[in-house]
Order: C-alpha cells, then sequence, then structure tokens
C-alpha cells in the first residue's frame, strides 16, 4: 500500500485511537536542543506536532526493524529509538517523569509488527500444548462416555438368593377371595399338618358362606341409591333397620322353637 503526505496526516489526526500520546522532548537533528513536541502513537507510527492542537504533523517514524532503549543524556528521563545499519538515524527522546518514560518504552517497543509476530507464534503454541494435552488426558478415546452403572456392594444379595414370595390373592370389593386361588376346592387337611400344603407354604383359612340378597332387599337398596348421594341418613335409617331384624331373627333361631 502506498501512502503520501495527505493519507498520513488524515489518519495522524482522524478520531481512531491512539495506543499512546503525550508530551515527549525530541532533539534536533542538526542542533542537539531539545523541542517540545506532541506525540501520538498509532499502530507502529509515531506521529509527533509542534502543539497539541496541530492540524498536521511535523513528521511521523515508522517503528519497523528499531530497537527502543534508555540512554545516557543531558536531559532527565531521555531514551533513544536505535535503527539496524549504518547510515539510519537515531531519535533521542526525553519524557517528563519517570512514569511517562515507563509508559513511553513499553508501548513503543511492543508497537513493531514484529513484535505482534512474536506474540501470535507463542500464543498459538501454547494452544497446541494445551490441546495435545487435553487430547493425552483423555487417553485418545472420541467414544461418549457410558451411561454410569452403580457398583454391587458386599450388603447387596443376588437375586437368586432372594426367598419368592407367596402370590398375592385377587381381591373382590377390598377383601381378599380365597376361593379363586388355586387349591381352594381342597377338602378339609385331615393329615395333621398344621393348614399347609405339600410344598409347606401356608393354607388360606376357609371363607364364612356370603349371605343371598333377595330380589325385595336388592330392589329396596337399589331404590335407596338412587335416591342420591344427599339422603345419606335415610340409607343409614334403612340399612341400621335392616341389621336390626337380621339379628332379631338370628337371636330366635338360636333360642330354637318354642313350645
Amino acid at each position: 500500500m502506498k501512502l503520501n503526505e495527505r493519507s498520513l496526516a488524515f489518519y495522524a489526526t482522524c478520531d481512531s485511537p491512539a495506543d499512546n500520546a503525550g508530551f515527549l522532548y525530541k532533539r534536533g537533528e542538526r542542533h542537539t536542543t531539545y523541542h517540545r513536541r506532541w506525540f501520538v502513537l498509532k499502530g507502529n507510527m509515531l506521529f509527533y506536532f509542534e502543539e497539541r492542537d496541530s492540524r498536521e504533523p511535523v513528521g511521523v517514524i515508522v517503528l519497523e526493524g528499531c530497537n527502543v532503549e534508555l540512554c545516557e543524556s543531558a536531559e532527565s528521563f531521555a531514551f533513544a529509538i536505535r535503527f539496524g545499519g549504518t547510515k539510519s538515524r537515531t531519535y533521542m527522546l526525553a519524557a517528563e517523569s519517570q512514569a511517562a518514560m515507563e509508559s513511553w518504552v513499553k508501548s513503543l517497543s511492543r508497537a513493531s509488527f514484529d513484535y505482534m509476530r512474536l506474540v501470535v507464534r507463542e500464543l498459538e503454541k501454547q494452544l497446541q500444548e494445551m490441546s495435545q494435552g487435553l487430547a493425552g488426558g483423555c487417553g485418545g478415546s472420541r467414544e461418549p462416555p457410558g451411561p454410569w452403572k452403580p457398583k454391587p456392594s458386599g450388603l447387596e444379595q443376588p437375586r437368586e438368593r432372594l426367598p419368592a414370595l407367596p402370590a398375592v390373592p385377587p381381591k373382590e370389593n377390598g377383601c381378599a377371595v380365597w376361593n379363586n386361588a388355586s387349591g381352594a376346592d381342597r377338602l378339609p387337611d385331615t393329615s395333621g399338618r398344621g393348614g399347609h400344603d405339600e410344598d409347606g407354604s401356608p393354607r388360606p383359612p376357609p371363607l364364612p358362606p356370603r349371605r343371598r340378597v333377595s330380589n325385595g332387599e336388592a330392589a329396596s337398596a337399589g331404590a335407596a341409591v338412587a335416591q342420591g348421594p344427599s339422603t345419606f341418613c335415610r340409607l343409614h335409617e334403612q340399612y341400621s333397620r335392616e341389621v336390626a331384624r337380621l339379628r332379631q331373627d338370628w337371636q330366635q333361631r338360636r333360642r330354637g322353637p318354642r313350645p
């Protein structure tokens, strides 16, 4: 890319952010006196102006192939920008304080593209080492880890050694119906085994005979239920009368027929 005075002046005074800016004392090329100039560092170009509000720079220093080092001079806080070659010029500069001199030396030393190239190479090397370390730590396996499985403890017993639970009999209206289970129709045990089957499992006790509901009772109960859930008191009274009548019949049968 070709640069001319107009493009350099525009780049020096545009609104792009500067890497460093401030007053420095610059020694002349012909005269050894120092002049106070306003310096602006942008990238690898160091512009200097006569005043801070000047519209065009007095000169520019391209910071490539140079070294920034401290030097001895009549001015305090002096440092030099030296270029390689016999006919190259050396720029003698001086800051107004120790902090300003350290800031300028640091920023000028890092302004060249050679320094940026070294930094990029070092970062690439570190990234490559980190990638190799991560690949070695993972064992080079790209397969996703399998599902987590709990380790069997010594307290746990294998499933083969657990005793078999007895089969749960079916239920009807919340009560177990033992007559539906296998072996419910067997005759009473007279062998003296204590209510156990041949395999040693306990035999369920016999159920009492179920009372059959007559057609009249079923019709009356159905009519009572059909009245709705709000007639609980009536249902309670009706069934209580029925229980009382059945209890009275049972007591009469227990006493026997009258002479």
